[in-house]
């Protein structure tokens, strides 16, 4: 019987061998592989599978609260609801579903439908507009146990609601959020400051601190951005075991609980801080009216303890509402802010740099008598103008320019003659053309701009370089606790031809002298200068902290009374070689202030609420007669956006 030949062996040998080594050596490389995986590399995949199912949970730390020195709240955290809804725990039946969708959108007022999420029109809690089964669905998509926010800031009669309703709506659910929130609002918006959320240019920085980007938020002015660190605290941290659908299962370590930002405690007096704003418009709507129309378009007032630099009262006008940035910065409300020319969110009593005014001659007063440029009793001529050459260098015969006192309006005469007293009193501009810029051999030599540059320096104005009379290296003036400080600018000859491209004038010299011309201060250097009068000489720094608290109240960080220096003992008076126009050359040498000195200038500034500049404001003030009170009158002459505009 013949064998089929379908059943017959046709491959050859070798390549059945072939085959089969071939297959084994597939086989060993999986065999290896495996052996590789499930041994060898056993360890680090097991940790790789533990890393997946470990999700660590930060946890936001309550920020800080900022209060005035009586205990008042000037910030603080309150809670805002959210109505949220976990796609995992709704109902298996999809009318069950939609029941809850109307219920919820019946006491929110957000629609059950509206616009699809798309990549064009994508979710963004709080903000974008779409409907509850729109937003639901997308939280089902990428983590079905995480609640999605539906609806934010509600009322809390409404998050009451949800949470009695929780059983009956299951899915639905109410999250409470920290916001900031200012009880004082656009009163001390200007020294408070705003919230918000963490810069991409700072992403980094606050991530390597803990901070969750687009959730924690950081100070963007005033106090809130300059103290961001101790206000901040420190974020907490939970590391949990999750499922493939991101539920939560246990914890995997012990919690780390946040630490609360510390508390901060300022020197403002909210009372005071009141009754100065109402004083301030008052005083604009006054002027205004009296105008017919409107000429005064900003303003500030401060007060400061002179012993201590505490600054009691800070107002600006105009002003903005922080609160209206608790949850988000308004885009629209942002840049209604930012267009206008009167710059609001700047605050003006730190960082608006103006010419100093008639206040400045107390600078011109201490330097004039201290330098012996005149003596107390000596009498000054003082018409309502007199008539110099404007020089430019030592031989130049100049060119006649006019100066004039502001009495000349109504007495074309001046004051006739006046001592330092009664001109301190009268703010007689005449006077310090002459006590500052020298006149003939009346006053002669005057106190020129070198000196009355360090004189102006020493009382507070102007940028000191790097440790500039001993101070420590790297001190920043003005010291008070706010990021829009500015400097001002005490010009000299040499900043002059660098700047403006000529030399220096006599001319420059009495017009400083005044407070006019190229010199600009802050209105808190102003300030300053006043106050280290009053307080015989000693500048001490200005500040708006007055303590910080931990989360129990305790005093972590007391009140301590800085001073910069003591112009009667500690010498920041320079010395220099030549005193004209050519310019500034220090000996080295540095002196101090004759103690009497300050003595003659208070004599003067309560001489001036007596009978002087001050004496119509203060004529019905019993401790004004008893000679308590003394002050100084300014008036500064520029020209901004709004005088220009008007031709004034």
């Amino acid at each position: 019987m013949k064998k089929s030949t379908a059943l017959q062996n046709t491959l050859e040998p070798w390549r059945i061998v072939t085959f089969l080594v071939v297959l084994l050596v597939i086989i060993g490389i999986y065999i290896a592989r495996l052996f590789v995986l499930q041994v060898i590399e056993y360890p680090e995949w097991l940790a790789q599978a533990l890393e997946n199912r470990k999700q660590n949970i930060n946890i936001a730390a309550p920020r800080g609260i900022i209060y005035d020195r009586n205990g008042f709240v000037l910030a603080r955290n309150v809670p805002s609801y959210n109505i949220v809804v976990t796609s995992a725990n709704l109902p298996d039946d999809l009318g069950e579903i939609q029941a809850v969708y109307r219920e919820l959108s019946l006491i929110t007022g957000v629609p059950v439908n509206l616009n699809e999420i798309t990549t064009e029109d994508p979710f963004v809690p709080c903000q974008s507009e779409h409907g509850i089964a729109q937003i639901v669905t997308y939280g089902e998509t990428t983590a079905p146990f995480e609640p999605v926010r539906i609806a934010c800031d509600v009322s809390r009669d409404v998050a009451m609601i949800v949470q009695e309703n929780q059983e009956k709506w299951p899915g639905a659910g109410v999250e409470v959020q920290p916001i900031r929130d200012y009880p004082t609002g656009g009163l001390t918006a200007s020294i408070i400051g705003f919230l918000g959320p963490i810069p991409a240019s700072e992403e980094d920085y606050y991530k390597d601190l803990g901070f969750v980007i687009n959730r924690d938020k950081v100070g963007y002015a005033g106090v809130e951005l300059y103290f961001q660190d101790q206000l901040a605290g420190k974020n907490g941290l939970r590391v949990v075991e999750e499922d493939v659908a991101g539920k939560i299962m246990r914890d995997l370590e012990a919690p780390e609980l946040p630490t609360p930002g510390q508390n901060i405690r300022l020197t403002i007096d909210t009372r005071l801080q009141q009754a100065a704003e109402t004083i301030l418009l008052d005083e604009i709507k006054g002027w205004n009216d009296w105008y017919g129309e409107i000429k005064l378009t900003s303003g500030v007032v401060i007060a400061i303890n002179p012993k201590t630099g505490e600054i009691l009262a800070m107002v600006n006008f105009p002003t903005y509402e922080n609160n209206r940035m608790a949850r988000f910065i308004p885009a629209y409300y942002y840049q209604q802010l930012i267009a206008d020319e009167r710059n609001p969110l700047l605050n003006l009593a730190v960082g608006a740099e103006l010419p100093a005014g008639s206040v400045f001659k107390l600078v011109t007063s201490v330097g004039a008598l201290n330098e012996s440029v005149v003596t107390p009793e000596q009498i000054i001529e003082t018409p309502g103008k007199f008539v110099v050459a404007n020089k430019y260098y030592a031989n130049d015969p100049g060119l006649a320019r006019e100066f004039v006192d502001w009495i000349y309006r109504t007495h074309p005469g001046g004051f006739g003659q006046l001592d330092f007293i009664h001109a301190v009193a009268n703010s007689s501009n005449v006077y310090f053309y002459k006590v500052g810029g020298g006149y003939q051999d009346e006053v002669n030599p005057g106190l020129g701009i070198c000196r009355l540059g360090t004189y102006a320096r020493a009382m507070g104005y102007g940028h000191l370089t790097d440790g500039y009379a001993g101070l420590p290296s790297g001190y920043v003036t003005p010291e008070v606790e706010l990021w829009d400080k500015a400097d001002g600018l005490i010009p000299d000859p040499t900043w002059k031809r660098i700047n403006q491209g000529e030399s220096w004038s006599t001319g420059d010299t009495y017009i400083m002298s005044v407070g006019q011309g190229y010199a600009l201060a802050t209105p808190l250097q102003v300030l300053l200068s006043v106050a280290t009068v009053a307080n015989n000489g000693k500048l001490m720094a200005p500040t708006i902290l007055r303590e910080v608290l931990d989360g129990e109240g305790n005093i972590v960080q007391p009140f301590t009374p800085r001073e910069r220096w003591d112009l009667k003992t500690d010498p920041v008076i320079q010395v220099f070689e030549d005193n004209t126009i050519r310019g500034c050359q220090p000996t080295g040498e540095w002196k101090t202030v004759q103690p009497w000195v300050f003595d003659k200038v208070r004599e003067g500034m309560r001489l001036a609420v007596l009978e002087g500049t001050l004496a119509k404001v203060f004529a019905d003030f019993g401790l004004a007669k008893a000679g308590q009170v003394a002050g100084k009158t300014g008036t500064a002459e520029y020209c901004d956006k709004f005088a220009d505009a008007k031709g004034l």
